[in-house]
C-alpha cells in the first residue's frame, strides 16, 4: 500500500490544534493521539464565555502547545485572549492563504485542515502587538472613528448652509475654524445682518474680503435648515468633547506602555549622504483650538517609547507617530528586514511570474493605517524643499502621482524601521548631496547607454 505524502513530512508542531472562528459556534480539532481511543478530535464549542472557558479546558487536557485560528472580523479576540492568559501560543492566520483548498467548505473540515497544516509548520501568524500597545490601538481607533464622526457633521452643516443658499464655507477655509464656527453660533442665536456678522471675521481670515463675505452671508433662512444646522453643530462640539476625553485615556494608556530594551544585532550600515549631520531642530508643537487635532503635545512620552524621537522625520507631526506606534509597536525585530516590513504595510510592488514573464507587478492590496497615513502624508513631503520632496517630484515626473505617493511613502517606512530598530537620531540628508548623486546616477547611465550605441560620452568643457 503506498505511503500518503503527509505521512512523510516532518511533524514540526505535534501538540498543534486547529480552530475556525464563528459568530456563534467554534469548530476544534486536536490530534487524534490526544483525545486516546474512542474519543473525537473535534469538538464544537459556543461563543458564549462560559464555552471558551471549556473550549480552553478540553485544549489544556488534551496537552495542546499551540493553537492556529482562522476568523472573520473581531470573533477570535476574546478567545485569543484567553488562550494567550492560559499559557498557549495562539496563531491568527490569514484567511486567504488557507482559502483555496477543494472540497473543504464546511467548519469542521476546516479545523481540521488548518490542525494538519499547523502540525506541519506551514502556516504563519498574523502580526499582533503585545497587550499594552493594543490597548493603546483600540482607544487610537476609537479615536479615529470620533474624527471620521465629526468630519460627518461638518458635511451635515455644509449641506444645511447650502440649501440655504449660505456660501459661508466657500469663503472661509474650514467651517470648523475660529471665523466660521463664531459666525454659526451667531446666525443660530438670531443674527440675520451680513455687516454683523462680517464683524465677527478672524483677522487672519485671507481667503475672502470682508464684501466677499458679506456677500455669501445672505440666503434663504428657512426654519427646517436651522434645525439641521443647529443639531449638527451641537453633534460635532459633542463629539469633540469626547475626543478630549479619549485623548486623556490615550495618555494614561502611553504611560503604562512597558518598553522592553530590544538587542540591536550588527550595527547600521553608514549613511554616506548624512555624514555631515545638521543640528537638531525640534519641530513646535501646534495647537489647534477647535479641531480634531491632539490639545496636549505627548512628544516626551512618545520618545520614552520609542527610544527616538519620529517627529523630527519629515512629514510625521505627533498624532502621526502616535497613529504609527499604536498599529506597529516598537519591536522591529518582529519583521526581518526593512524590505519585509515595507511588504507586510503593502508599499513594494508585487512578483507575478510565470514561464519566465512577468505577469503582473501592482502593489499588493493592503488594508493598513501606517500605510494609508504614510501615503497620506506623501504629497505634503514632496511640497517641501527636503531631500525627500526632491524624490517625491522625480517620481510624479516619473510615475504619476499615485505611484510617487507609494514610493515616497516606501521611502518614510524604511527610515522608520531603521530608527526604531538601531535607536539613532534622525539625520536629514543634504539635498546639494542628494542631487550630487542623483547627477552622477544619471551621467552613469549615460554612459552606459553610449557604450551600448558604440559611441563616447565626452563632458563639455566650460567656458
Amino acid at each position: 500500500m503506498p505511503v500518503r505524502a503527509s505521512a512523510r513530512m516532518p511533524m514540526v508542531n505535534r501538540n498543534a490544534a486547529g480552530i475556525d472562528i464563528g459568530a456563534t459556534s467554534h469548530w476544534v480539532c486536536v490530534p487524534e493521539d490526544a483525545v486516546g481511543e474512542g474519543g473525537s478530535p473535534v469538538r464544537e464549542f459556543g461563543a458564549f464565555t462560559k464555552g471558551l472557558d471549556e473550549l480552553v479546558e478540553w485544549l489544556l487536557q488534551c496537552g495542546v502547545k499551540t493553537v492556529v485560528m482562522e476568523s472573520t472580523a473581531v470573533y477570535w479576540i476574546p478567545l485569543f485572549q484567553k488562550l494567550e492568559a492560559a499559557g498557549l501560543e495562539a496563531l491568527l492566520v490569514n484567511a486567504r492563504h488557507v482559502r483555496h483548498v477543494p472540497g473543504r467548505k464546511s467548519d469542521c473540515k476546516d479545523c481540521q485542515w488548518l490542525q494538519r497544516l499547523h502540525s506541519y509548520g506551514l502556516l504563519n501568524g498574523s502580526f499582533r502587538p503585545g497587550d499594552d500597545i493594543c490597548r493603546l490601538r483600540t482607544l487610537m481607533r476609537h479615536r479615529d472613528n470620533l474624527t471620521k464622526s465629526c468630519g460627518a457633521e461638518v458635511q451635515h452643516m455644509q449641506q444645511a448652509l447650502n440649501q440655504m443658499n449660505i456660501h459661508l464655507h466657500h469663503a472661509v477655509s474650514d467651517l470648523n475654524g475660529e471665523t466660521g464656527l463664531r459666525i454659526l453660533e451667531a446666525i443660530l442665536a438670531g443674527e440675520r445682518d451680513a455687516r454683523k456678522l462680517v464683524e465677527l471675521r478672524d483677522a487672519q481670515c485671507s481667503k475672502s474680503t470682508p464684501e466677499e463675505l458679506a456677500e455669501a452671508l445672505q440666503g434663504d433662512w428657512r426654519e427646517e435648515h436651522l434645525f439641521v444646522l443647529r443639531q449638527s453643530l451641537e453633534n460635532y462640539r459633542h463629539l469633540l468633547r469626547q475626543m478630549e476625553i479619549c485623548d486623556a485615556e490615550v495618555e494614561k494608556a502611553l504611560a503604562k506602555v512597558i518598553v522592553n530594551p530590544v538587542a540591536v544585532v550588527g550595527e547600521r550600515p553608514p549613511n554616506p549622504l548624512a555624514a555631515q549631520p545638521k543640528p537638531k531642530r525640534q519641530k513646535k508643537f501646534k495647537r489647534l483650538k477647535s479641531s480634531t487635532g491632539l490639545k496636549r503635545d505627548v512628544t516626551a512620552e512618545l520618545t520614552r517609547i520609542c527610544g527616538v524621537d519620529l517627529t523630527r522625520v519629515i512629514g510625521l507631526n505627533v498624532l502621526g507617530v502616535l497613529i504609527l506606534i499604536s498599529e506597529i509597536g516598537v519591536d522591529m525585530s518582529r519583521w526581518r528586514n526593512a524590505k519585509a516590513f515595507c511588504s507586510w504595510l503593502g508599499l513594494c510592488p508585487g512578483n507575478k511570474i510565470s514561464g519566465g514573464k512577468i505577469l503582473n507587478s501592482r502593489t499588493v492590496h493592503v488594508v493598513n493605517r501606517v500605510s494609508i497615513l504614510l501615503r497620506t502624508v506623501a504629497p505634503s513631503v514632496g511640497r517641501s524643499d527636503s531631500w525627500l520632496g526632491i524624490f517625491h517630484r522625480r517620481m510624479r515626473a516619473r510615475l504619476g502621482p499615485a505611484a510617487a505617493n507609494t514610493a515616497t511613502a516606501r521611502k518614510l517606512a524604511c527610515m522608520i524601521y531603521h530608527l526604531l530598530k538601531y535607536k539613532e537620531d534622525y539625520i536629514d540628508v543634504d539635498c546639494l548631496v542628494y542631487q550630487e548623486k542623483i547627477h552622477k546616477s544619471r551621467i552613469t547611465k549615460l554612459s552606459r547607454q553610449a557604450e551600448e550605441l558604440g559611441l563616447e560620452l565626452v563632458k563639455k568643457e566650460a567656458a
